[in-house]
């Protein structure tokens, strides 16, 4: 038998709870052990909680009973959570987290903390899709070319909402608020940063790059228009916010941003709250990943296989490799980035202003793709719609800051990053 405890008895370790209860004997089944949750902790015990385990607010509760064979973390937060699963470890217990933010910060000192004891995390990333496993173990026979998901099922509600029906940022993020989908502050969803800490963890486990949320390219899906949607229509784009690492010679491009991807690609037909991840592996090549990135039971499925590969005693390097992985690989800096480029600006409707923005794109070695002129609800204005050959990062933003001051120019210029 296989004692659990869970800290943090919320919506996913109520499912937890209920699910190991309710489908015990194909749990046991499969495990080969039975699981029983012996205590739970919450903050607030005069909360109500849904569940047939006995609860108290004292951690210490769970990581000082010799009983107890597997930790659940499911509280949330960073250093609080780190101090706790540090115990655990410490005190020689299984950890099961679905703590992503813990994870972005603390996930190489976790995994020397550990060692040799299981140490899972497959509900931090995506859900209930298994991109962790796959990652871990199903292509571990290849060098992961690139990693591209839909890691934030609030934006891509937000943005199919936009696209499909013409909905406007703001009434769009009001509704995502009343469905609760969107928390009452939205930054960490609509920001980017809630995709940033998966992004993270997948390439701990692809490239072994120890990188912090602050060290990367994070844009989020506040800036994007009824212009930006009406363009990326018409030529032949859906806009969906992407976590994107690619390997580029010795060098790990990671970043997180809106992104301009074509209608016909797989990943583009991912609507609604679903999640999806694309990996490309140089032996299997492009493989994908769709399903419900969050939820209760979604998520707690993804808990308790967790607990199953434990009790099975399959599991292997918290990060899936027992020694340095992909020697030589560095993180490369967020200027050194490769794309194509969109561009929206507003400008003075008047000849010469085109050719000036042409003339100053091109001291930037910077070619123009294509460009659509629009009217602008601003009286002797038009919107100036185009898109780049690729260029770096770098140069598109000091482009940026130049167009900015040019004559005939608004200084509010937005830009959409392109994958083909």
């Amino acid at each position: 038998m296989i004692k659990i405890g869970i800290i943090g008895v919320g919506t996913v370790g109520q499912s937890v709870a209920n699910i190991l209860e309710q489908n015990s004997d194909i749990i046991e089944a499969r495990a080969g052990k039975k699981i029983i949750v012996k205590h739970g902790v919450v903050h607030n015990l005069s909360k109500k909680r849904d569940v047939n385990i006995s609860l108290s607010d004292n951690p210490n509760d769970i990581l000082d009973d010799p009983e107890i064979d597997i930790v659940l973390e499911l509280m949330g937060g960073v250093e609080k959570p780190y101090e706790i699963v540090k115990k655990a470890l410490s005190n020689g217990k299984s950890v099961v987290t679905a703590n992503k933010a813990l994870l972005a910060y603390h996930r190489y000192e976790l995994q020397e903390l550990a060692g040799d004891i299981p140490f899972m995390y497959e509900a931090s990333t995506a859900g209930g899709i298994p991109i962790i496993g796959a990652l871990r173990n199903g292509l571990s026979a290849n060098h992961i070319e690139s990693i591209m998901g839909i890691m934030n099922g609030t934006c891509n509600y937000m943005l199919t909402k936009m696209i499909n029906e013409g909905a406007l940022y703001d009434d769009i993020l009001l509704e995502s608020q009343e469905l609760g989908y969107a928390e009452a502050d939205p930054t960490f969803d609509v920001g980017g940063f809630d995709a940033a800490h998966k992004l993270l963890i997948l390439s701990s486990i692809a490239y072994g790059i120890d990188a912090k949320p602050e060290d990367i390219l994070i844009e989020g899906i506040q800036n994007i228009t009824d212009t930006d949607v009406k363009f990326a229509k018409e030529f032949g784009y859906e806009i969906k916010l992407l976590g994107i690492a690619k390997k580029i010679g010795d060098g790990v491009e990671l970043r997180v941003h809106s992104t301009l991807i074509p209608q016909e690609s797989m990943i583009a037909k991912v609507d609604g709250v679903m999640n999806a991840i694309t990996v490309v592996g140089d032996r299997v090549g492009e493989t994908m990943y769709y399903g419900p990135g969050a939820g209760g039971d979604a998520t707690a499925s993804a808990v308790i296989s967790d607990i199953i590969d434990i009790a099975r005693g399959n599991q292997g390097p918290m990060l899936g490799y027992k020694k340095s992985l992909e020697s030589g690989l560095k993180l490369l800096n967020k200027d050194e980035i490769t794309s194509k480029y969109y561009i929206r600006l507003e400008v003075d409707d008047e000849s010469g202003v085109l050719a000036s923005i042409s003339s100053l794109l091109g001291e930037f070695n910077i070619s123009i793709e294509s460009m659509l002129q629009k009217p602008s609800s601003n009286e002797n204005k038009a919107n100036v719609l185009f898109t780049t050959h690729t260029c770096k990062e770098k140069d598109i933003q000091n482009a940026i800051n130049d167009l900015a001051k040019l004559n005939g120019v608004d200084e509010n210029i937005a830009m959409i990053r392109i994958e083909k």
